[in-house]
C-alpha cells in the first residue's frame, strides 16, 4: 500500500537520530554543497516548500535490503533495526539533520568542491530586516567558529562561545529542534543584552522563524512493505529524476548485501577481465553493462530451471528476483559464455564495442554459449547461430524492449539444434528490402555496422599494403569507414548526397590510405597508389575486388555503375549472411533518395 500526508521535520530529523529512519545501502553518499545547505535553510525559515520525501517501510518478504545510517547518525545507533527507508529526500533530509539538529560542524563543500566544516547561524538583525534577502541572514561559519579576514590575519566574527554569539545576535541553528537548550540560549541572550529592544527583537524572531521552523511539515510518500521490489524501483525512477538513478543492478545489489555479499565489488572483478575485450570496451565505448550481465544470469538461470514448471524469463521483476544462490550457481558459468561469445564476434569480424551492431545481442548470445558451449563447434549449428545473429542484426530486430525476444530466441535455438526445421523466432520474422541499403548513412544503424562486418568477412584488403583487416591489423593501423568515392570529388560532380554518403559507398580503410586517397577522383588516387608505392595493377584490382568494388566502373570514374554493382555485390553478401531472399534489388537507384531522412544523409563519418 501506498500512502500520503504530511509530517513535520521535527519528528523525521528525531526519527533519523534515533535510527528508525535509515538509508537503504543503495542510496549514493551525501553530497551538498555549503550553498545549498544555506538555500534549503533559508526556504525552511521563510515556510517556503522544499519538495517531498519518500519512505519504504521495513520488514517485507519481498524486500530486504543492506541499510546504513544517515551522514553524522551516532555509530552506537547502528545496531537499530529502522522502521523505514529513504527512497526520495536523501540529500534534504541530511542537509536539514546535520545542519539543524546535529551537534557537530557539518562536513561539507564550498563552490569550489573544497572540503570545508561549517556551523549555521542566523543573523537576528537580519532576519528581521524585512528588506533584506533571508538566505543572506543564514551564516556559514568556520568549525572554530571565528572568520576571518585579510589572509587570516585579522577576526572579523568571532561565535566560539555563548556569550559572544548573544554579543553578535547570531543564534546557533542546530539547537533549534532542542527546546531545552534553545530556551537556556534565549535567557542568556536576553540576559547578556538585559534591553526591552532586544527582549522584542527576540520575541518577534522566535515568533516570525524560529516557532515556523519547528513547526514546518514537508509532504511524505510512505511506501508499505507490501509493494512489490520492481513498483518499488519504478516509484522511486519516477520521483527521482533529478538524482542518482535506481536502476536494477542497483537494488539487486542492495538485496544481495543482506546476505553479506557486495554485487558492485564482484562485478568490478568480473568486468576487471572481460573489459580486456575489445568487443565489451573499446575508447571509452562498453557494450555489456552489469545489468546486461544479471538479465542474461537471469535468463540463464530460468532456462536450467524450465524443467522443474519455471518459466523462462528476464523481464525487469524476474531479475530483481533473483537470488543470490542463483548467481553464485550460474555466474561462472555466464562468465565463459559471455568470453565464448566474444571468440564469436570475431569469427564474424566485429572486432570492437563500436562495430557492435546491436549491444543488446550480447545477452541471447552469451547464455547461448552459457547453456551448451559444445554445440556451436558442430560446424552445421555455428552456420545456425550465424544465420540467427545476421538475421538480428539486418531484421533490424534488436532496437526495442527485448526481454521477450531474449527468451524466445533461446528456446528456439536450442530446439533448432535438435530439429532443421525448427527456425527461431527472429530468423523467421527478418526481413531486409534492397531499399534499406541507401538508407543507412552512419553507425547510428546496425545494419551500418553489419555491412562493414561482411565486408571485412569476405577478407577484405588494404589499398596499399594488401593486407588482411583482421582482429590485429584492425586495431593497429586505426582501421575506419571512409567513402570509396571521396566526397570532394562526388561534390565537385554533383552527384547525389543521398547516394555518395550511403554505405553503397563506404569501406573499411587503413588510416594512412585513407590521407593518401584524400579527395581525389578514383582514377586519381589510383594511379598514384600505383606510381607511388609500389602497387602493381594486377594487385591493385585484387584489392579492390575484395571490398566488392567493381574494378573497371570505378577506374573509369563511373559512379552510377559503380554504385549500382556495388549494391548488389552487398546485397548478396546479406543473403548469404541470413540465408534470405531480399526483395526489390534492381530498383531504380535514382528513386531510393526519397525515403531517406535529410539529417541522416548529411552526416558525414
Amino acid at each position: 500500500m501506498i500512502n500520503s500526508n504530511n509530517e513535520s521535520i521535527a519528528d523525521i530529523l528525531k526519527s533519523i537520530d534515533e535510527g528508525k529512519t535509515q538509508l537503504p545501502d543503495f542510496q549514493r553518499g551525501w553530497v551538498w554543497e555549503d550553498g545549498r545547505i544555506r538555500a534549503l535553510i533559508a526556504s525552511i525559515s521563510n515556510g517556503y516548500p522544499i519538495g517531498a520525501a519518500m519512505f519504504l517501510q521495513t520488514g517485507g518478504d519481498d524486500i530486504r535490503f543492506k541499510y546504513r545510517l544517515f551522514e553524522g547518525v551516532d555509530k552506537s545507533k547502528e545496531n537499530v533495526e529502522p522502521e523505514r527507508l529513504v527512497l526520495d529526500g536523501q540529500q534534504r533530509n541530511t542537509s536539514i539533520y546535520r545542519s539543524m539538529y546535529n551537534k557537530k560542524a557539518v562536513e561539507t563543500t564550498d563552490g569550489k568542491k573544497k572540503s570545508i566544516k561549517r556551523f549555521y547561524y542566523l543573523n537576528i538583525p537580519r532576519c528581521l530586516d524585512t528588506l533584506t534577502d533571508r538566505i543572506d541572514a543564514v551564516e556559514s561559519i568556520p568549525e572554530d567558529k571565528i572568520v576571518k579576514e585579510n589572509i587570516g590575519r585579522d577576526i572579523r566574527l568571532d561565535l566560539s562561545t555563548r556569550e559572544k554569539e548573544y554579543a553578535e545576535h547570531r543564534f546557533p541553528l542546530n539547537i533549534v529542534f532542542d527546546s531545552q537548550e534553545m530556551m537556556r540560549w534565549q535567557r542568556g541572550y536576553t540576559r547578556y543584552h538585559n534591553s526591552d529592544d532586544v527582549d522584542n527583537n527576540w520575541d518577534k524572531f522566535y515568533d516570525t522563524v524560529i516557532a515556523p521552523m519547528t513547526k514546518y511539515q514537508i509532504p511524505v510518500i510512505q511506501i508499505g512493505n507490501d509493494v512489490p521490489k520492481e513498483a518499488v524501483c519504478q516509484v522511486f525512477e519516477n520521483v527521482n529524476q533529478g538524482g542518482v538513478s535506481l536502476t536494477v543492478f542497483e537494488l539487486v545489489t542492495a538485496t544481495f548485501a543482506a546476505d553479506n555479499f557486495e554485487l558492485r565489488k564482484d562485478w568490478a572483478e568480473i568486468w576487471k577481465d572481460l573489459s580486456t575485450y575489445r568487443q565489451l570496451y573499446y575508447k571509452r565505448q562498453q557494450s555489456f553493462t552489469g545489468t546486461d550481465f544479471l538479465t542474461a544470469l537471469t535468463l540463464l538461470a530460468s532456462y536450467e530451471k524450465k524443467n522443474s514448471g519455471i518459466a523462462v524469463s528476464c523481464k525487469k521483476r524476474d531479475v530483481l528476483r533473483l537470488t543470490y544462490a542463483d548467481y553464485k550457481k550460474y555466474r561462472n558459468r555466464l562468465i565463459a559464455g559471455v568470453k565464448e561469445s566474444t571468440k564469436f564476434l570475431s569469427s564474424q569480424r566485429i572486432f570492437t564495442a563500436l562495430d557492435m551492431p546491436y549491444t543488446s545481442q550480447l545477452i541471447p548470445l552469451s547464455v547461448i554459449f552459457a547453456i551448451n558451449p559444445n554445440a556451436w563447434f558442430d560446424a552445421g549449428n555455428k552456420k545456425k547461430l550465424e544465420k540467427w545473429y545476421w538475421c538480428g542484426v539486418f531484421g533490424e530486430l534488436y532496437g526495442g524492449a527485448n526481454e521477450t525476444r531474449y527468451v524466445t530466441d533461446i528456446l528456439g535455438l536450442m530446439e533448432w539444434v535438435n530439429d532443421d526445421a525448427s527456425e527461431p523466432d527472429t530468423v523467421r520474422r527478418s526481413n531486409f528490402h534492397a531499399s534499406r541499403l541507401q538508407q543507412l548513412y552512419t553507425r547510428n544503424s546496425a545494419a551500418y555496422k553489419g555491412i562493414m562486418a561482411l565486408i571485412l568477412k569476405e577478407h577484405a584488403l588494404d589499398f596499399i599494403k594488401g593486407t588482411e583487416m583482421d582482429f590485429a591489423t584492425f586495431v593497429e593501423e586505426a582501421t575506419d569507414i571512409h567513402h570509396i568515392f571521396p566526397q570532394n570529388h562526388c561534390e565537385k560532380s554533383n552527384i547525389d548526397r543521398g547516394l555518395w554518403n550511403s554505405v553503397i559507398n563506404k569501406t573499411p580503410i587503413y588510416a594512412r590510405t585513407n590521407r593518401i586517397i584524400g579527395g581525389y577522383a578514383p582514377s586519381k588516387y589510383l594511379s598514384s597508389i600505383e606510381r607511388n608505392h609500389g602497387v602493381t595493377a594486377e594487385d591493385l584490382n585484387r584489392y579492390l575486388s575484395s571490398h566488392q568494388i567493381d574494378v573497371e566502373a570505378i577506374r573509369n570514374d563511373d559512379f552510377y555503375t559503380y554504385f549500382e554493382k556495388r549494391k548488389q555485390a552487398l546485397l548478396d553478401l546479406v543473403e548469404r549472411a541470413t540465408g534470405k531472399t531480399i526483395s526489390g534489388r534492381f530498383d531504380d537507384i535514382q528513386n531510393e533518395s526519397s525515403y531517406v531522412d535529410e539529417a541522416e544523409v548529411n552526416e558525414i563519418e
